[in-house]
């Protein structure tokens, strides 16, 4: 049965363009057809401190694995792009390629080492404005509002913290 995933993609160190389409070109290979690609982004890092500004995309693609075989797929694949660790306790850092499941159909699953939707896809900016570009209209699961609605919210919330 095919399903409908949205990914996030960024890097930060190395060539950033190239190793967002050797990720994309692996997926393709691996797990599925990329039936949308966003444009670029380049953004601050989030949750940590570094000179290395990031490049990040989100992407669409049609797939028959499992989540779990998607999250054993993305995650070799950025072992094989020489992804050395993942972060853990919420420390952040540099990254030749990080690749995150945001949603699985309407998928909703709460596992110890996965989750969908992506717990804090709402909060981050770099994840929303590249998923707005491409799926404006797709209703979050669990928040039940558009990615575009949740991009304005957020864009609005931090504008009102720096204002």
């Amino acid at each position: 049965m095919q399903h409908t995933v949205y990914l996030s993609l960024g890097t930060n160190i190395g060539d950033r363009q190239r190793n967002i389409m050797q990720a994309v070109s692996l997926l393709q290979e691996r797990v599925g057809t990329v039936a949308t690609l966003s444009s670029f982004l380049e953004t601050e890092p989030w949750g940590f401190e570094s000179p290395n500004p990031f490049i990040n995309i989100a992407l669409a693609i049609e797939t028959t694995l499992t989540p779990g075989e998607l999250l054993d797929a993305t995650q070799a694949i950025e072992k094989d792009l020489g992804r050395i660790a993942k972060s853990t306790n919420c420390t952040y850092s540099d990254r030749i390629i990080d690749i995150d499941i945001l949603l699985y159909d309407d998928l909703i699953l709460s596992q110890e080492n996965l989750k969908i939707p992506h717990p804090l896809m709402q909060d981050r900016l770099f994840v929303l404005t590249p998923l707005a570009e491409i799926a404006p209209e797709l209703i979050h699961p669990t928040l039940k509002t558009t990615i575009k609605n949740l991009e304005t919210r957020l864009n609005d919330n931090l504008n009102n913290t720096f204002a």
